[in-house]
Formats: C-alpha cells, sequence, structure tokens
C-alpha cells in the first residue's frame, strides 16, 4: 500500500485544550494507519495493529533502520506483525492469519524485532492516577519526541498518544490518535470533529483499568510543514 494516499500528523492541526499551561508534543512525521485503511479488514480487534503501524511509520520517518531484509522500508502489514511474532516464538503458529488483537507489549517485541528500536514501558496501575505520571510523560515527548502506544484491559481499545498539555491550574489532557475510524478520510478536521483525533482529560480515561504505554527510545526529526 502506497502511504502517501494515508493522512500524515493527524494531530498537527489540532489546538491545544486550553490557552494557558505547556503542550509538549510529538517530533517527527507518521502516516495515521486506521481500521481498513489498506483494504485489509481488522474492524473489531484490529486497532492494537494500526497504532502499531502508526508508530512503525514514524519509527521509518524518523530514520529508524531495519533489521532485517523483510522489513524493508515499508511500514508492516497485518500478517507480517502477525508472522514476526510467530518467528519470534511469542505467539503459536495458529496465530498466523487469526483476529487475535495484539496489545502493547507485543508492539514492543516487534518494534526490536523490525527496527532494533528499544521502548521503554510505563505501567499505570489501577491504584494510580495518569496525572502522577505526568512529568514521566513530558520529559519523553521533550526528548525523544515519539509516538506513544497506549492500551489497558479494562479500556483494551489500543491508542497512540501524540503530546500532553499541562495547564496552569494543573488539568492535565493527553493527545489521542484513536485508531478505530473506518472509512475513507478527507481531512484532518474530520477526524476532530468525529473525535478520533482530540484532546482527552486524563480523568476521562477508565479509572479501574491499568494502562501499559510504549514509548519508543528514538529520537524524533523536526516534523514536516
Amino acid at each position: 500500500m502506497e502511504e502517501k494516499s494515508l493522512l500524515l500528523n493527524v494531530h498537527s492541526n489540532l489546538e491545544p485544550p486550553k490557552p494557558d499551561g505547556n503542550t509538549y508534543l510529538m517530533r517527527g512525521n507518521y502516516h495515521y494507519y486506521h481500521y481498513g485503511c489498506d483494504g485489509f479488514q481488522d474492524m473489531g480487534w484490529g486497532c492494537g495493529y494500526r497504532t502499531l503501524q502508526s508508530i512503525c511509520s514514524w519509527i521509518i520517518q524518523s530514520g529508524g533502520s531495519a533489521r532485517t531484509a523483510t522489513s524493508g522500508t515499508d511500514v508492516p502489514n497485518i500478517p507480517t506483525i502477525q508472522q514476526t511474532l510467530v518467528e519470534i516464538k511469542d505467539k503459536p503458529e495458529r496465530f498466523f492469519g487469526s483476529r487475535e488483537w495484539i496489545g502493547t507489549l507485543e508492539a514492543i517485541y516487534v518494534i526490536d524485532t523490525l527496527y532494533d528500536v528499544s521502548c521503554k514501558v510505563l505501567h499505570i496501575a489501577r491504584s494510580d492516577t495518569i496525572a502522577k505520571h505526568a512529568d514521566t510523560l513530558r520529559d519523553y515527548f521533550e526528548q525523544y519526541g515519539g509516538l506513544i502506544m497506549m492500551g489497558g484491559d479494562m479500556d483494551a481499545a489500543s491508542k497512540g498518544i501524540a503530546g500532553i498539555h499541562v495547564s496552569v491550574d494543573q488539568d492535565v489532557y493527553l493527545l489521542v490518535v484513536d485508531p478505530h475510524y473506518a472509512g475513507k478520510i478527507q481531512t484532518k478536521e474530520e477526524l476532530y470533529t468525529k473525535q478520533y483525533v482530540k484532546w482527552q482529560k486524563v480523568e476521562d480515561f477508565v479509572d479501574s483499568s491499568f494502562y501499559n504505554l510504549c514509548l519508543p527510545m528514538l529520537k524524533g526529526r523536526d516534523p514536516a510543514a
């Protein structure tokens, strides 16, 4: 699939949630992968793969080199991701061709295997608040500027995180890039209107869920205009 058919940096036109405070955004370029965007029908189970594909797109465009000849310069499709997890023996043979979803840990294995990029895991326990980890996320965006993958248990919907905003009164927002969109997208603004790309206050995440976040340890380049 030609990546140029996908939207680039879908978060970039979105205004901060509040005019005050500080906003820390990812750096570099990525294409937005979502349900069915390449003709492969994964609605209902493929959100983790799609978030991973957006991160792989960012790694490639940030200068991350492919570790294996098969990964090349292309973002891996869902069958390639499944085959990779089978080959490293994270998954059994029957996983290939299945509709089993993947989470943050599987994404980390694929990123390490295909690109030799290590990832930091940020675990947010049910007893924790996301706001408690705001400094860690701010530091990550300042130092690396990668696209983060976020997923949990009670909130099992995978999502990308492209930034954090901390207001003067210490309200914390995360910039969510949601891969659950299905259909043809014409503009970034369409995603904003339909809330697939949005600033979400941390209190509005599922407080009964733990979350695992995948922070790729590769420094992003300045994004395209």
